[in-house]
């Protein structure tokens, strides 16, 4: 009897895997072939070598795109091999000769758990390296240059120290009417205004133009004007010239740092960097509740057939998707805190797997 279940988890791994491994490689395959056909113009225009699209782009495009979509394709493949199994009447022999369902699955888990711990490794520590290289290909031969369209920015760059700019360009990297204030125990001991800051890409300084300086010390005050001025400031030009997806290319150490840095800083962008650094957890644990879901739904023999549990689990994984949108919006706009949004998916998708493997054949 025990020879006879080793024998049934190492069929069922072996047809979880394969099934799984073909369907990401199928789908990938196409990805490229419809980004290949979408993009052909920019590489054209831009002039980007052959051996840079290949290995740069593409060959890093492939672990990020397999990794990001592998919980919905282990559902799929589950789904598919497991209702091949039922339609041939493979499940019920299995479950007739004693074995129960919950013993049935532990296969199906023990894939999972590999696959999904595997998918977060990758996705925390791997990935993001490749990550880097793959989207400096995209801003350097894809995108345009970045834009920064906000107005009235306000960042804390240090403990105690503010900048803000009405206007910043980020192509000529000039900044308008720019103030820097430093407090000490509440108390501000330092204002500068001035009409422009300009950076300078030789002396790797800000110029400052037509500047007011105020110092305080010991209630006294120090008044200084004058047209220009050259100084190292504890920003650079690089911290407004970024898009929001350089996230991607951190680890998770990296990811978590960064998310402590902005939130010093005040900055906007916390809330997205939260967002891909709980979805690196969120995203593997769906691959163990989808795949009890898949088992549970593809297990009974039933009259639309393979099909029709197939057109089920493609419908659901829509729904998951659209489900993780919606609920990260709300954490973008500012009323649900991140690690919520984008764990509810997996707390509604795990009621209802554990319900449909109560409802599963006995």
């Amino acid at each position: 009897m025990l020879s006879s279940l080793k024998i049934l988890d190492r069929y069922i791994i072996r047809k979880f895997l394969s099934t799984f491994f073909f369907a990401i490689g199928l789908i990938i395959a196409i990805s490229i072939v419809f980004d290949i056909s979408e993009k052909l113009d920019d590489f054209l225009d831009k002039k980007a070598p052959l051996g840079e699209i290949i290995f740069d782009y593409y060959l890093n495009f492939i672990p990020y795109f397999a990794n990001l979509f592998s919980p919905l394709f282990i559902f799929i493949s589950v789904i598919f091999f497991t209702g091949r199994m039922a339609a041939n009447t493979e499940i019920i022999v299995i479950l007739n000769s004693g074995i129960s369902f919950k013993r049935f699955l532990q296969p199906y888990l023990i894939t999972a758990i590999f696959l999904s711990v595997a998918s977060y490794f990758l996705g925390a520590y791997v990935i993001p390296q490749s990550n880097e290289t793959r989207l400096e290909f995209e801003n350097r031969y894809i995108k345009n240059p970045y834009v920064l369209k906000t107005r009235n920015i306000h960042r804390q760059i240090s403990p105690g120290e503010y900048i803000y700019f009405e206007n910043y360009n980020t192509i000529d990297k000039v900044g308008y009417l720019f103030s820097l204030e430093k407090f000490d125990a509440g108390r501000m001991k330092y204002k500068m205004l001035a009409e422009r800051i300009v950076w300078d890409t030789i002396s790797s300084k800000w110029t400052i133009e037509n500047y007011y300086i105020r110092e305080i010390e010991n209630e006294k005050e120090k008044l200084t004007y004058g047209p220009r001025l050259d100084t190292i400031l504890s920003f650079y030009p690089e911290d407004f010239s970024k898009r929001i997806n350089h996230i991607q290319s951190m680890s998770n150490p990296e990811l978590k740092d960064h998310i402590n840095e902005e939130k010093m800083r005040g900055s906007g962008t916390t809330v997205f960097a939260e967002i891909e650094l709980y979805k690196r957890t969120s995203y593997p644990f769906a691959t163990i509740i989808l795949t009890l879901i898949g088992v549970a739904l593809s297990s009974r023999k039933v009259r639309g057939g393979i099909g029709l549990q197939i057109g089920m689990g493609i419908l659901l994984s829509f729904t998951y998707i659209m489900f993780m949108q919606v609920s990260s919006t709300f954490a973008t706009n500012g009323t649900t805190p991140a690690i919520v949004a984008v764990w509810i998916p997996n707390i509604v998708f795990l009621l209802i797997a554990l319900y449909l493997v109560r409802k599963a054949p006995a």
